[in-house]
Order: C-alpha cells, then sequence, then structure tokens
C-alpha cells in the first residue's frame, strides 16, 4: 500500500535517479532476517536455496543492499554486473520506463564502481547467512576480456555463494560474442581454472536471442564442463509491438514482454540438456503463475527484477504465497518434484 501511494512520485522522477533513491533507501533499512528454508526450498549446484525466488543482476550492481534485498523474502540475491575496474558506463540518459507495456529499456553498460569496492562490501557480509551470487562481466576498453573474468573470478570467489559468468548483455560491444562455441569453451575453462577446485559453482547468463546450433552449443559445453546452472536469459534486443513512447530506444528490453521469449528459450535449453543441468528461469517473471510456468518448464531456479520496478518490495512475499498454493493445488511435495513437469 505504501508503494501505491510513493509510485507516482517515484514515477517522475528519472528512471535512474528512482533507482538510485531505492538503493538509497535499502541501506537506510533495518536489517531483516533472510528467508528461511521451509516448503519451496531446492538443491541447486550444491547449495540450499531457501526458495527458488531470487533477485536477478542489475539492480544491486556495486553490492551495496544484498541482506537487504534477501530480507524482502528473496531465496538469493544476485550482485552486479562487476567489472574489473571501475566503469562509468553508457551516456544518459540510458534507462527508460514503459510503463504502457511493464517493461523497461536499458542500455547502461555495465556502470559500477569495480571489483574492490565490491570485494570490501562482500567481505564486511561474509559471515552472514543467505545465498548471494556475483555477476562479474568485463570492461568495456579491455583488450583481454578473458583475462577480465579470470581476474574477476580470483577476486570474487572466495565471497561468493556462486559467481554468473555474463557474456549476455547487449550493451557492450562485442559481449555477446562470447557465446560462439570455441570463444565460450576458452573463457570457460579460463574460469573453471581460477576459481579452483574449491571454489562456488559457475553460473552461465545467455541471450534470448540465440539460433537453434548456438543453444546445442552452449549447452554441450555447459555439460562438458558441469557447470552449476544456466541463467536463461539476458534482456532481448528484438522488439514486440509495444505501445510506449519509448518503444524505440536502444537498448536490452525486460520486462513483461520479454516473458514468452524467454519462456520459449528456457524450453529449449531444457531440451538441448535433457535436464542434465539446472536452468535458472529470468525475464517477465512478475506473479507466481509466471514463476510456477517457468518451472514447470524446466526452471529450478526463477529471478526477476523489472516486474519489481511495477510491482514493488512486497512483491517477492506475494510470488512466494502464490507459489506455495499452486504447489499444494497441482499435488507436489516440493518445488524439485514440479520441475520440468509441464
Amino acid at each position: 500500500m505504501l508503494f501505491d501511494l510513493a509510485r507516482p512520485a517515484l514515477f517522475a522522477l528519472d528512471p535512474e535517479r528512482a533507482h538510485r533513491l531505492t538503493v538509497r533507501a535499502l541501506t537506510l533499512a533495518p536489517r531483516m532476517r533472510p528467508a528461511q528454508t521451509g516448503p519451496l526450498a531446492i538443491d541447486v549446484a550444491g547449495l540450499t536455496f531457501p526458495n527458488p525466488l531470487g533477485m536477478a543482476a542489475g539492480f544491486d550492481k556495486d553490492a551495496e543492499v544484498p541482506d537487504q534485498l534477501l530480507g524482502l523474502g528473496f531465496g538469493f540475491a544476485e550482485v552486479g554486473s562487476i567489472t574489473p575496474r571501475p566503469q562509468a558506463g553508457n551516456p544518459q540518459p540510458r534507462l527508460f520506463r514503459l510503463v504502457e507495456d511493464r517493461a523497461i529499456i536499458n542500455r547502461m553498460g555495465f556502470n559500477n564502481g569495480g571489483a574492490e569496492v565490491a570485494r570490501d562490501r562482500l567481505q564486511r557480509r561474509a559471515d552472514r547467512p543467505g545465498i548471494v551470487g556475483v555477476n562479474v562481466g568485463a570492461n568495456k576498453d579491455s583488450e583481454d576480456r578473458i583475462a577480465d573474468y579470470v581476474a574477476m573470478t580470483r577476486t570474487m570467489a572466495p565471497l561468493a555463494s556462486y559467481l554468473a559468468v555474463n557474456i549476455s548483455s547487449p550493451n557492450t560491444p562485442g559481449l555477446r560474442a562470447l557465446q560462439d562455441e570455441s570463444a565460450l569453451a576458452g573463457l570457460l575453462d579460463a574460469v573453471i581454472e581460477a576459481r579452483g577446485p574449491s571454489g562456488p559453482p559457475v553460473f552461465l547468463k545467455v541471450a534470448p536471442d540465440l539460433e537453434p546450433a548456438d543453444i546445442d552449443a552452449i549447452a554441450r559445453i555447459a555439460i562438458e564442463r558441469q557447470l552449476g546452472a544456466l541463467i536463461v536469459s539476458n534482456t532481448t534486443i528484438s522488439r514486440p509491438r509495444l505501445a510506449s513512447p519509448h518503444a524505440g530506444e536502444a537498448g536490452g528490453l525486460s520486462g513483461a514482454p520479454l516473458r514468452d521469449l524467454a519462456q520459449q528459450r528456457l524450453r529449449d535449453f531444457r531440451t538441448a540438456t535433457g535436464g542434465s543441468i539446472p536452468l535458472v528461469g529470468v525475464g517477465g517473471i512478475a506473479s507466481a503463475e509466471d514463476a510456477w510456468a517457468r518451472i514447470r518448464a524446466g526452471a529450478s531456479l526463477v529471478q526477476l527484477y523489472s516486474a519489481m520496478v511495477y510491482g514493488g518490495p512486497g512483491l517477492p512475499r506475494r510470488i512466494l504465497r502464490g507459489l506455495e498454493e499452486l504447489m499444494r493445488l497441482d499435488g507436489f511435495a516440493s518445488i524439485a518434484e514440479a520441475v520440468g513437469s509441464e
């Protein structure tokens, strides 16, 4: 109710400023108890998630509020993307609300304060409970992007519940080329070596704008490297029919219009992997029904971000209550039983 009252004022602000104010407000909020293991718990990649709903990367780029996000009910929070060196990102304006479509377009460009700042924050929370993944990327002007991912892996592995290798942002020129088969194999081999035998699981975040041959190649490489999970998917550069006057802005589209494409891409990866590797469903999830459909299609975990812009901080708990009810109505004793059951 408070969010409904505040939303007109927030939406009157530039979206990026509103986001910064939201993060700032969370830093000042009392730290709430993170979600506890319950009926929605699921084991993925050797980790026990208290529930399958996570905050996607992009909201907390500099690891400022992971514990506050966990306190909202999320079963896990993914911070980043973080690059080795601080990066200003693309020129403003670079973030647009498509209110009529319940969507977002962004061309942020991996803006973040760099690895050192995020590392110090994560070190200060190292003994606190809760699953916090770290999404790592490469600097835009890097001459050796694989070396950037290796450096980030060495820095963040001791502090991350899992590492998410982000090669799917459309806002860093050439980054998505790392999804090509030979480049991806070399990248993951380097990351896995840098992580070491006792490091956290490695997740790979892929784009929704992939051809069938790309999906098969990525699935094969992920299985061969025994990745912890595939995160399906990032924002899309495609443009379905949109009503907002911002529809023509360049960047990655997220929110409700991405839902069907992201759902289909999840099904494609479920088929390509034969269910042999966990999948994290992302894109257009805004309700318990959306999350449940993604789980039934093959996702062990789900994430959201854009929906929070429109649904407010109470959204995670509403989704979790709905998931418990849907799981009960469909006769499943656990989330794991429901994964891929459609």
